[in-house]
């Protein structure tokens, strides 16, 4: 297990330099309610006093009730300011204008909610000279698991080595809201949504297999396939001149 006392001092030296190096005022992030959005919450607030988190329901039941809820629970505990954002009218009116003219896939569609979110984050750390926080842990991140331009798109992420493992241990050691804790991971993206039964594997056996390249065989072969399929999402955009060479 990390040493978790060390971490927390490293990782708040780290925002607390970014902060001076980028000249801005303090730091914006998406409180979600879930595990990683905690961390990223309670990291942030230790390192500067100007955090903000913002809560952004969806459409998605659960977005208006136990994830907001959850939210609020971390934000009253740590005293981080809060406000909300219902960005529920915002996305039928997105979906409504591209309808007539181009066909939406359930994937596209799920996709809009967390384009949409970054777009409201930078939108009010740019408005109140903050940076903005990413959210993103090294096992989704593997696994491909985050919408480009969406969840995928920070100025700067104090957790992005972190597994989910980790998150949980370092929450415990924070003395987190034990229902962040406990509750099944989930983007909430539409009614029903949890992290693992959509990516069907456990965050367990993807833990094991970036630790140890071990697992059962089924799940191995479904971290494989998912690592492969989503490359492009961690490569830099492709830029002619750069990714081409002269002739």
């Amino acid at each position: 297990m990390r040493d978790y006392a060390k971490e927390l001092k490293n990782r708040v030296d780290f925002i607390r330099g970014l902060l001076k190096e980028s000249g801005a005022k303090g730091i914006v992030f998406g409180n979600s309610g879930g595990k990683d959005s905690a961390l990223v919450g309670i990291l942030c607030k230790k390192a500067c006093d100007n955090v903000l988190g913002v809560i952004m329901p969806c459409q998605s039941k659960r977005n208006f009730g136990e994830d907001r809820d959850d939210g609020i629970d971390l934000a009253q505990q740590f005293g981080i300011e809060t406000i909300q954002v219902d960005l529920s009218e915002a996305k039928a009116a997105v979906t409504s204008a591209i309808q007539p003219v181009a066909s939406i896939s359930d994937q596209a569609g799920a996709n809009i909610a967390p384009r949409l979110r970054m777009t409201t984050l930078y939108t009010i750390a740019q408005s109140r000279g903050c940076l903005v926080a990413g959210t993103g842990n090294r096992s989704e991140a593997y696994m491909g698991y985050f919408t480009k331009w969406g969840d995928g798109a920070y100025d700067l992420n104090p957790i992005s080595d972190l597994t989910v493992t980790e998150i949980y241990e370092f929450l415990r050691f924070l003395d987190a809201p034990s229902n962040i804790i406990t509750k099944a991971p989930s983007a909430g993206l539409f009614e029903g949504q949890t992290d693992e039964a959509e990516m069907g594997v456990t965050y367990t056996q993807i833990d094991e297999f970036i630790r140890n390249g071990t697992g059962d065989p089924d799940a191995v072969a479904k971290i494989k396939a998912a690592h492969a399929r989503t490359e492009h999402k961690r490569r830099p955009a492709r830029m002619y001149g750069k990714d081409t060479s002269a002739k």
